[in-house]
């Protein structure tokens, strides 16, 4: 995410803080963190999608996903 969007929320954050937020403002900050949030996933699952285990006898295994065994 940009860096002047993560300033944004901050500042809307720090607003919010010292006074209520307009409606226009909440708005605002709500879809910001929600794209926020959907960058922060995706670059999550990317990670663990390429995160590999290495098994005492030196074996790599691919991390598995969520309900597979």
């Amino acid at each position: 995410m940009e860096q002047s969007k993560l300033d944004r929320i901050n500042e809307l954050s720090r607003l919010a803080r010292e006074r209520e937020l307009t409606k226009a403002e909440r708005a605002e900050r709500e879809a910001l963190r929600k794209a926020y949030l959907a960058e922060w996933r995706e670059s999550t699952i990317a990670v663990l999608e390429n995160t590999w285990l290495v098994t005492p006898d030196g074996k790599k295994h691919k991390l598995p996903k969520r309900g597979e065994h």
